[in-house]
């Protein structure tokens, strides 16, 4: 599987604390903060729940 680029880019003020969890979990902490992870079905998860507070871009083999 390959690896996705995944930054956050809005804040967690005024979210639930189940998306904020979710977004800790996946690495990111302030906002503009990225993170490398290996695209798995569990991440997609992940991400799908905070679809609106992050960006998610694919990452070229070498570049991590």
């Amino acid at each position: 599987m390959g690896k996705i680029k995944i930054t956050l880019v809005k804040g967690l003020a005024g979210k639930r604390a189940d998306q904020k969890v979710v977004v800790r979990t996946l690495g990111l902490g302030k906002t503009h903060s990225s993170v490398v992870q290996e695209d798995t079905p569990s991440i997609r998860g992940m991400i799908d729940k905070v679809s609106h507070l992050v960006k998610v871009t694919p990452v070229e083999e070498g570049q991590a």
